[in-house]
């Protein structure tokens, strides 16, 4: 039986449901930046509560929380807001980008960190026995850093002991190619790496280039039509399909701003990709079959512990 590790026990594959691959419940990214844009910072477990039961009703089954221990991680919190919703709530482990955790990673072996992210992944998160159910790592803007790379190369190791999937940050969609290419070198399998954020970067050469790699691609900026309108993420996701990768297509809206959140008086909210992208989809040509993959099928099986 296929297993998924969820921040309240493993379950099985059939019971993640419809999922959005890549969001942010609980944040604190580091003091400095919260000072320059306090837009990023969700402390509420009373808001986050209250955003999953309207992703709750509006069909939504299950969340990849992806905010890693560089950017303020707290999985009590995670413990406790899913103990108030039926939404299943799968945790990292890992590093965001060196932006963040360069002074977390620089003194630490890959070795050092290999063992951080294993014992989360089989043990549990911060002394509970919550295990991470994903390993994160991330670059910055058409660069990866020292520090990233030992990160990505950390997490690769960490993924052959584990067998949990490796999701990436890539900074406005650049350097997945060079993720893939260090993942790989590291032994990682293609059908274990999703790389996150790639509508930020609406490149088709680009895009069909990883495709072909055999990887996961995130599509996780629904909605913030200041990158792109999403008439052109419809367009490219259809493409996709057409072209035979429906199933390496994963959706989300990394809606990691309080103002992105209907609880908190913003918008577009947790309720956007089903109530209104995915109409969009379906009025694109996209069959139900190939959309069940997208929120279901595909988030089932990148996230089983292989």
């Amino acid at each position: 039986m296929s297993k998924i590790q969820t921040v309240t026990g493993t379950i099985s594959g059939d019971q993640l449901g419809v999922t959005y691959s890549h969001e942010h419940l609980i944040t604190r990214p580091p003091q400095p930046v919260i000072d320059e844009d306090p837009d990023l910072c969700l402390d509420s477990i009373e808001k986050a509560v209250q955003e999953l039961e309207y992703f709750s009703m509006a069909g939504g089954e299950a969340i990849v929380e992806m905010t890693t221990i560089d950017y303020g991680r707290d999985i009590n919190a995670l413990r406790t807001i899913a103990s108030h919703v039926p939404v299943h709530i799968v945790a990292p482990t890992g590093f965001l980008k060196g932006a963040y955790h360069a002074p977390l990673v620089r003194d630490r072996s890959i070795t050092q960190l290999v063992d951080v992210m294993v014992r989360e992944v089989t043990e549990g998160i911060d002394g509970t026995d919550s295990k991470a159910g994903v390993i994160k790592a991330g670059s910055g803007h058409n660069q990866i850093s020292d520090e990233e790379e030992k990160v990505l190369r950390a997490a690769a190791r960490a993924q052959l002991e584990t067998g949990a999937a490796i999701s990436t940050h890539t900074q406005a969609g650049t350097m997945g190619l060079e993720q893939v290419e260090i993942l790989r070198a590291e032994g990682v399998d293609a059908g274990r790496i999703i790389i996150g954020h790639l509508d930020r970067n609406l490149d088709w050469d680009y895009h069909r280039a990883l495709a072909n790699g055999g990887v996961y691609l995130m599509y996780d900026h629904l909605s913030k039509e200041k990158y792109a309108p999403d008439s052109r993420r419809v367009e490219f996701i259809k493409t996709l399909i057409q072209e035979g990768f429906g199933r390496q297509i994963l959706l989300s809206g990394d809606f990691g701003r309080r103002s992105y959140w209907t609880s908190q008086g913003g918008g577009p909210g947790f309720t956007y990709i089903l109530w209104r992208f995915i109409p969009w989809l379906r009025e694109a040509g996209v069959s139900e079959s190939q959309i069940e993959d997208m929120l279901v099928n595909n988030p089932r099986v990148a996230l089983e512990m292989a």
